[in-house]
């Protein structure tokens, strides 16, 4: 039987309140709870509390963190690695290796996680953070959102690799619950996706997703799917244009060397259209192999397609289409939702400015403005995955500073430019992000040339920070505002933990407080819907 502590109604006075409703609870060899499963079974956990997993142990997988171990958007439950045991906690094995089921505000760290059958992690929750995690060869899913009950969802400082299986099953599968969780966001950033098994390394039906600074390489299928929900799952009340499906897709590298034609797919496939809008800016998308390839194509229902900065080049011979459409007398009806088997919902709409594509690609844009070709983009060296522009590169100083929607269809709230570089093909300790140095004006793509680590002066004067119309000097919002926790301090190397000073836990007079402020606004919300 679960423990349930008292409710805080009983604390009517502080002197009535037990001196720590924050607990802290420790898991591994020689602790109070060897396994996660055990804790979990036994202890519900409340908003503040944190568990410490001892490191260098591997635990049984098919963990169910309960709606009874949620936390709140204010005092998150927090489930992370201890920094002890030389290495991650590893958690091995089970159908789903571990799964957030309705805990809702809960923040997880520091650990490897490999094996599950159908998931190595499901979410079906709401604001759930996976940050410093390694998930690895998952015969089934890497992640994988519920349809139902799952909102927002943030994955960061992370690396999948071989994950997946066949054409359904994803690296990375994320869904959001339009009727539970109006406006939830899936955020991910500073990743490094790779090496998938099958189906797509990112397939997303989410409401929003903000895709800012990942590596991606190596997948089965397309690199990014972004298209609408799964029609024949939803909850009563939802019908295809309940919500708009949108992405900005922002500083991200992908390296596509399999088969598969297509980089990126939009729109839909035969379960769901997303007619969304989709922004790519200042990507880098490199086919290292020949033969016939789509850096975009769209089908089934895209709202709209904005792009700006982009790099997009194929290093040996074939034809490659910038942004090819899927017609519809080439795709079957679909399965439920609208019928309509067009490639845009309502309409092509195309904006575009300051992207480099070769001399011989087809399907350019013609509503592009500024656009540049050429043979060779003269990167540092593709082979060894340098993407970096040479100090001679047409890229230099070639984008688009300050990148506008279009007033016909404008993309909400996106992320100007980026303001960071994305992971160089490894998992990043989490802070450890670096700053993207512009020069006098932004590069083309997703990385900076080296000439541009000291900013260059023009005429005598600071060039202008892009997006802020501003001098360098001038104060930037970091890209990182909406994070609905604190980053984490840094970590030297993969397997070296956060220390335990930056374990934080409030002190008890706070943590009384949090509660009895979280029990009262329950009441009032309670006595106002009467």
């Amino acid at each position: 039987m679960r423990f349930a502590r008292a409710p805080l109604a009983a604390c009517m006075l502080w002197a009535a309140c037990p001196a720590a409703w924050a607990a802290t609870y420790a898991v591994g060899p020689g602790q109070q709870y060897t396994q996660l499963s055990s804790l979990f079974s036994s202890v519900d956990l409340a908003p503040g509390d944190v568990v410490l997993v001892r490191g260098g142990t591997t635990y049984n997988g098919g963990i169910v963190v309960g709606s009874n171990d949620s936390g709140t958007a204010a005092s998150p439950v927090v489930i992370r690695w201890d920094g002890q045991g030389g290495s991650r906690p590893r958690l091995q094995g089970g159908t789903h290796t571990i799964k957030f089921q309705q805990s809702n505000h809960v923040v997880f760290e520091g650990f490897e996680i490999t094996g599950g059958s159908s998931s190595c992690l499901f979410s079906e929750a709401h604001d759930v953070v996976v940050r410093n995690v390694l998930i690895r060869d998952c015969p089934g899913h890497g992640i994988l959102g519920a349809d139902q009950n799952s909102g927002s969802f943030t994955l960061e400082y992370s690396e999948v690799r071989n994950a997946g299986s066949g054409s359904s099953r994803h690296p990375i599968y994320m869904q959001s619950d339009e009727v539970t969780w109006p406006g939830s966001v899936f955020r991910m950033r500073f990743n490094y996706v790779h090496s998938g098994n099958g189906g797509n390394l990112l397939k997303n039906r989410h409401e929003r997703a903000e895709i800012h600074y990942n590596w991606f390489e190596g997948a089965a299928y397309q690199a990014l799917e972004l298209i609408g929900p799964d029609c024949a799952t939803q909850q009563p009340g939802w019908n295809a244009n309940l919500r708009r499906e949108d992405a900005d897709v922002v500083g991200n590298v992908i390296v596509h060397t399999g088969t598969w034609r297509n980089a990126i797919r939009l729109g839909g496939d035969l379960d769901g259209r997303s007619q969304g809008r989709v922004r790519l800016v200042n990507n880098t998308i490199i086919f290292d192999r020949s033969g016939t390839s789509n850096a975009v194509l769209v089908q089934l229902g895209l709202g709209s397609l904005e792009m700006h900065n982009n790099l997009i080049h194929q290093t040996g011979s074939g034809a490659l289409s910038i942004v090819a459409e899927n017609p519809a007398s080439n795709v079957e009806a679909p399965s439920c939702g609208p019928s309509s088997r067009e490639p845009w919902s309502d309409g092509r709409k195309v904006a575009g400015s300051n992207n480099w594509v070769p001399s011989n690609a087809g399907a350019v844009p013609a509503e592009w403005t500024g656009t540049l070709r050429g043979s060779d983009p003269l990167l540092t060296g593709i082979a060894q995955r340098a993407l970096r522009p040479r100090v001679d590169s047409p890229l230099v100083s070639a984008g688009n500073p300050s990148p506008l929607s279009p007033s016909a269809f404008p993309f909400p709230s996106p992320l100007a430019l980026p303001l960071f570089d994305p992971p160089l093909r490894a998992i990043l300790a989490a802070g450890t992000q670096q700053p993207r140095q512009y020069g006098v004006r932004i590069d083309i793509g997703a990385l900076e040339s080296p000439v541009q680590a000291q900013p260059r002066r023009l005429n005598g004067n600071q060039p202008l920070v892009p997006g802020t119309g501003g001098s360098a000097s001038a104060p930037v919002a970091s890209p990182l505002r909406s994070l609905p926790h604190p980053v984490a301090s840094a970590e030297a190397e993969v397997n070296v933990a956060p220390s335990m000073a930056d374990v934080r836990i409030d002190p008890p007079i706070l943590v009384a407080w949090k509660r009895v402020r979280d029990w009262l606004a329950v009441v009032l919300d309670a006595e106002a819907a009467r």
